[in-house]
């Protein structure tokens, strides 16, 4: 069975400017490598309409599924559930079903549901709210585009309430090996490797510790059999 495939798109200004470190695509990464998803490609772009909303349609066509983070707050520059709902003819306004959670958690709170506010009710016809146990405002998933927050611990709560949801494949396995030889030595043999198992992913990462050069090698697939089998002959290539 062939793996479902995903993309990730990081939306916001201030990853790009190198103000905001972006976590969430290696949190996403490894959770959707538990799932049996593929994540395939990840875009980072500014907060730009257009560029947006040309990103998800590209992204939604090419990929089983698109994770986005970022852009779903309310300030001015929250502008991803427009775009999202733009990207895909519907129409978008303050939801009923959002609104009650937004009210209900600010009532709570003693505080008021203003203006600014009601901008996380923002949510396109026909969208499913992704649940928000952190600060209740919801992320949705329209289509195959599952919207989210950018705050990570807010990001890692909605990719904990969408996945359940969503039907994946079989888990990656993933093993590394550990070679004390620097990668010009290695190619050559690791390139014969890829070739003999051509339905496995095997990369390799130099590393240089105390003078030393070396790489790990990682082989990762989905056939249990085939991850071992490579491995025994990468070590028998390679002892150590």
């Amino acid at each position: 069975m062939t793996n479902p495939t995903a993309a990730m798109l990081v939306i916001g200004d201030e990853i790009l400017s190198g103000r905001t470190q972006d976590t969430n695509t290696h949190h996403l990464a490894g959770e959707l490598t538990m799932h049996g998803i593929n994540l395939k490609e990840v875009r980072v772009i500014s907060d730009d309409s257009g560029s947006i909303v040309a990103a998800v349609q590209t992204l939604s066509a090419t990929y089983t599924h698109v994770f986005t983070s970022g852009g779903i707050g309310p300030t001015h520059d929250d502008i991803t559930a427009d775009c999202i709902a733009k990207a895909f003819g519907s129409h978008i306004d303050i939801r009923d079903d959002a609104r009650a959670i937004l009210q209900a958690h600010y009532d709570a709170q003693g505080l008021t549901l203003n203006e600014a506010r009601l901008r996380m009710a923002r949510i396109p016809d026909n969208a499913i709210l992704i649940d928000n146990p952190i600060s209740k405002a919801p992320g949705f998933t329209l289509k195959n585009v599952h919207v989210m927050a950018g705050v990570p611990s807010i990001f890692q709560a909605m990719v904990a309430s969408v996945l359940p949801t969503i039907t994946g494949g079989e888990p990656l396995i993933s093993k590394t090996y550990r070679v004390e030889r620097g990668e010009g030595e290695i190619a050559a043999p690791i390139s014969q490797l890829a070739s003999a198992f051509p339905t496995l992913s095997i990369g390799c990462y130099p590393f240089q510790q105390n003078g030393l050069y070396g790489a790990n090698v990682v082989i990762r697939g989905q056939e249990p059999a085939l991850v071992k089998e490579a491995m025994t002959r990468l070590k028998t290539e390679f002892p150590t």
